[in-house]
């Protein structure tokens, strides 16, 4: 009886912890991070504002305005264009053309683009001829630069002649798109002496023109020889002049419109593009110049 009597009970004592001070999951962390990222893209935003003028933002603006969009029904209206069905219910294949094949009408972007600032609304800052023209810039290097990866993708499409990529040079210039396509120690483009290009100058001659076809820019074509002898010609100067004249003929027969052919010349050796080494193959080439558009006339021209 004693060991029962000094036997004590078994407490089991349980300890309820409290709720306060937790962070209640993470979901703030992620209302703060937005706000943060928005408050840093602001401060952004007003920086750029500052550090550029008001010329420069009217024209980065006016160039991103709905005035710069296409206004044909067919699609972009421009290098990459789409597809649509007329009014008429026909599929056609390929979009308005940015210019009226009868006028090579090279000046028509920029033409629509003073319509556009004679029609300004009352009140409003008519742009600037600089800005118009910065705007006019912006809008015809993105074009060029669609046609230097268009004539690049062509190439690589066609294996017979995707060897010559090496010489063909795709640049922007002040004067425009130029093309320069050159002869190589042991891959010419013509016999030598002679004016009618090979199959595969040929080939490469129709695949730029099928690019230069889709823009509405004048064309310039010249003709390049090295301080070589012109064989049975009187000249180089008439040696390049009949080469240009053939690299002419072909880019017309394969949908170039004729009104848009400029210029073309024979340069003879007198524009070497290696001047150290006059003899040089590399001093051969064509030369296809896609001009950048004319600035419009002022109003009161011709009075």
């Amino acid at each position: 009886m004693t060991g029962a009597a000094n036997t004590r009970p078994i407490v089991i004592k349980k300890i309820k912890k409290g709720g306060g001070g937790g962070h209640h999951g993470g979901a703030w962390k992620v209302a703060y991070a937005d706000f943060v990222t928005a408050m840093m893209a602001f401060f952004l935003l007003m920086w750029l504002i500052n550090t550029t003028s008001p010329e420069q933002r009217r024209g980065i603006a006016e160039f991103f305005a709905p005035a710069s969009v296409s206004r044909v029904s067919s699609g972009a209206g421009g290098l990459l264009e789409g597809t649509s069905f007329a009014e008429e219910g026909v599929r056609h294949g390929h979009s308005a053309p940015v210019a009226a094949a009868s006028d090579p009408q090279y000046t028509s972007n920029a033409q629509a683009e003073n319509q556009e600032a004679d029609e300004t609304a009352p009140g409003q800052a008519t742009p600037s001829e600089d800005s118009l023209s910065r705007a006019r810039t912006l809008r015809e290097n993105a074009e060029f630069s669609r046609a230097e990866i268009a004539i690049r993708q062509a190439m690589a499409d066609m294996p017979d002649i995707a060897e010559l990529s090496r010489q063909v040079i795709v640049e922007q210039t002040p004067e425009g798109l130029r093309i320069q396509i050159v002869d190589q120690e042991g891959r010419s483009m013509f016999s030598p002496g002679e004016a009618q290009p090979n199959e595969r100058t040929r080939r490469l001659l129709t695949t730029i023109s099928g690019v230069l076809a889709q823009l509405p820019n004048r064309v310039t074509i010249s003709g390049h020889t090295d301080a070589s002898a012109s064989g049975r010609y009187a000249s180089n100067f008439e040696l390049s002049a009949e080469r240009a004249n053939a690299a002419r003929r072909i880019l017309q027969s394969n949908g170039l419109p004729a009104n848009r052919i400029y210029q073309v010349a024979g340069r003879a050796d007198s524009e070497p593009l290696f001047p150290d080494d006059p003899t040089v193959p590399g001093n051969r080439r064509i030369t296809i110049t896609l001009l950048r558009e004319a600035p419009p006339l002022p109003a009161n021209h011709g009075l």
